[in-house]
């Protein structure tokens, strides 16, 4: 029952699908053909843009000598960790791929190399950007030195855009290439499968990035921040916690590292989804070609759009906030403008066509990304009631600030899904004007590549916050004039809302592509619908519902043990090292100790969540496809809303800390203070661990569903 290549005799016959239907030449002002080739240009492009912002970055000036050796051990820490992680990930890697080449009729050897190749696309671009971020936090603080936030702010936001635009240019250049390779010069058959597997590639090193940076960065984080609270003497980041340079490390690993290649394979995933649903389900269709490429010049569009917007990122106010989203609005509409082109270069002259609602499922894709980020926002941003109420509430205690944020997490939630439920009826509604038979789902799988097109812009400003942290962190070490503290402090809480916006965009990015490759899972195997009434069923439901939970736990956990090893040595240092709690002179901290500590633990941690998500769907689809699809569905609806629930009340704990820390009730040092840090400390494996890993999830047990489709049959 495999289903064969629209190419190679499958569901379109023995016609090409990427040749439009018959229009004169004065009617096409552009190939359709070329799309997959400016897909490659437009990838390079950004990554020409992520070299040029690179030379900027490192051409800065870096501070001094103390400066500089502080820098230089974070990059040190980061690159010794991701070392060791990929060496782990690699033995995964390699037996992923012989599973492929063993299992699926297309996997030998193509889908094993497709495979192999989304992994190091992935991991490679996460190791690129960070180790420009790396050396874009200590000239941040440098910058702030010397200009205060006017100068600071653009040379973080070029930082973050190495980040950003590398991330972008590989996976839009990498999946062009391969879409290319596949479909036509190779000539492979089942292309549409194939690239699916390069998908699966960069989920399964995403997984990984973000569950073992996640860890390393959450615990770090949490033993650093309550040093204070066991040893009184010692504010979080003063050179003399020896916890300091590992919370500064994870920054790097989870928060642009693992970032990165999450980003990577949300990125991978929406674009192969409406390709493969449309090669599954179009079959004999005038416009099979058309519904292919479409989704490749979507994610042109907003690639153009993105560098665009890149350019405009600049403080003209004391808002700084308004210099990031300027730049996010233009690639939006811009992207929303330039989709017209597309729609009608594409499918107009097609019969049956409503260009109308093609256009209209992008500008919804768009639409419910900005009104995520805006809902996002409103609930992790001090400038909103939320984090207000949460700052006020630290007055009486942590138990209320814990309350508090539970609450708001909650309900930031339920609203978050509902609006994502409107953009997938929306989507649903605008596709079927436009395609009828199939075309409902395939106006969802548009939208959520809609949503990821400007993944660019998205990805530096996110990668923005790390950095930012990373040189407030630098400026507290060195230590730097108060001002320039205050000016870097400043940005750092820029940085934490526009990642906290970024993350929420993610999770409702990643909850529309898993139900389009869950669609397209469907197809594969054959099922038409799913009857929960169906014992089996039922079961998978019921085990796909409580899996983010367990996941969850497994992280957290681990981030708490992690946390309580980094604590004891600490406790440690300060015995037996003599005269580094009075800041004695010859007295150093033992960084890579700490560095070293987490490093290890956050390794083994990572593999029993990681081995559960990857074994759990394959188990259950080769005994029975209906309930794996149960499974699948009770996956997406818990674990959107556990993701968007741990991520925003994370977000809202971190900022109130951060308003209480600038002056509001009661300042550094109050109760109120010590009771916002305990808050912050509960949210850390929140937003940064368990809630972003989630997104991870729900994709990786569908893309994988998907690939090994034909084996379960």
């Amino acid at each position: 029952m495999c289903c064969r290549s629209p190419i190679r005799g499958g569901l379109g016959g023995e016609r090409d699908p990427l040749r439009i239907l018959p229009r004169s030449p004065e009617e096409i002002p552009l190939d359709p053909d070329l799309w997959p080739y400016l897909a490659v240009a437009a990838g390079t492009l950004a990554l020409l843009l992520a070299a040029m912002r690179a030379r900027q970055v490192l051409a800065a000036p870096h501070g001094s000598d103390r400066m500089r050796e502080i820098a230089v051990a974070i990059r040190q820490g980061s690159m010794a960790f991701l070392r060791r992680e990929y060496a782990w990930v690699g033995v995964f890697v390699l037996a992923m791929a012989g599973l492929i080449s063993v299992l699926l009729p297309h996997g030998r050897p193509w889908g094993a190399i497709a495979f192999i190749a989304g992994a190091a696309l992935s991991g490679g671009a996460g190791v690129i950007g960070m180790r420009i971020a790396s050396a874009a936090n200590v000239r941040t603080a440098e910058a702030a030195r010397r200009g205060g936030v006017r100068q600071a702010l653009p040379l973080a936001f070029r930082g973050g855009s190495v980040v950003g635009f590398t991330v972008s240019g590989v996976a839009l250049a990498g999946f062009g290439l391969g879409f290319l390779a596949f479909t036509k010069w190779l000539e492979v058959d089942e292309p549409y499968r194939v690239l699916t597997a390069m998908a699966l590639g960069g989920s399964s090193i995403a997984l990984f990035a973000r569950v073992g940076g996640g860890i390393y960065t959450k615990a770090a984080d949490v033993g650093a921040q309550l040093v204070d609270k066991t040893e009184s003497t010692i504010p979080e980041d003063d050179p003399r916690n020896p916890a300091v340079i590992a919370d500064r490390v994870g920054d790097n690993v989870g928060g642009v590292a693992g970032m990165g290649a999450d980003l990577f394979e949300s990125y991978g995933g929406a674009l192969v989804a409406p390709i493969a649903f449309a090669a599954l389900n179009f079959g004999g269709r005038g416009y099979l070609g058309a519904a292919i490429m479409f989704p490749l010049a979507i994610a042109v569009l907003g690639m153009g759009a993105s560098i665009i917007g890149s350019f405009l990122v600049r403080p003209t106010g004391n808002n700084l906030g308004a210099a990031l989203h300027r730049g996010t609005y233009v690639a939006v509409g811009l992207t929303a403008a330039g989709s017209i082109g597309p729609v009608h270069w594409l499918f107009g002259g097609a019969p049956d066509i409503d260009e109308l609602g093609l256009f209209l499922v992008v500008l919804i894709g768009l639409a419910v990304g900005l009104a995520i980020a805006q809902l996002t926002g409103m609930f992790t941003s001090d400038h909103w009631r939320p984090v207000k109420n949460i700052a006020r509430q630290a007055d009486t205690g942590p138990a209320t600030v814990a309350l508090a944020g539970i609450a708001d997490g909650m309900r930031s939630a339920a609203y978050s899904v509902l609006v994502v439920a409107a953009g997938i009826v929306g989507a649903y509604w605008a596709g079927g004007m436009a395609l009828a038979s199939g075309g409902g789902i395939y106006g969802i799988a548009i939208a959520a590549i809609a949503m990821s097109s400007t993944l660019g812009i998205t990805v530096s400003v996110d990668a923005l916050g790390p950095i930012a942290d990373n040189a407030a962190g630098i400026a507290q070490m060195s230590p730097l004039p108060e001002e320039t503290q205050m000016a870097t402090e400043a940005l750092g809480s820029l940085g934490k809302a526009t990642a906290a916006v970024a993350k929420g965009c993610a999770i409702g990015s990643a909850a529309v592509t898993t139900l389009a490759l869950l669609f397209t899972f469907g197809a594969a195997v054959g099922l038409s619908a799913v009857d929960v009434l169906h014992v089996e069923t039922m079961i998978g439901l019921l085990l796909g519902a409580a899996f983010p939970f367990l996941f969850s736990a497994l992280v957290i956990k681990a981030v708490g043990r992690t946390a309580n090893e980094m604590i004891e040595e600490v406790r440690r240092q300060f015995r037996e090292i003599s005269g580094l709690g009075d800041g004695r002179a010859d007295a150093r901290a033992d960084y890579a100790r700490c560095v070293g500590i987490t490093t290890s633990a956050a390794l083994w941690a990572m593999l029993l969540p990681g081995a559960l998500t990857v074994v759990l769907p394959l188990a259950i689809g080769f005994i029975d496809v209906e309930a794996l699809a149960g499974f699948l569905a009770g996956a997406l609806v818990t674990g959107t809303l556990l993701a968007m629930f741990m991520a925003n009340a994370g977000g809202a704990w971190d900022n109130a800390r951060r308003l209480i820390e600038a002056g509001a009730y009661g300042g550094r040092g109050s109760g109120a203070h010590e009771a916002a840090v305990i808050g912050d400390a509960i949210g850390h494996p929140f937003k940064d661990t368990a809630g972003p890993a989630l997104n991870v999830v729900i994709k990786l047990m569908t893309i994988i569903s998907l690939v090994f489709a034909s084996a379960f049959l």
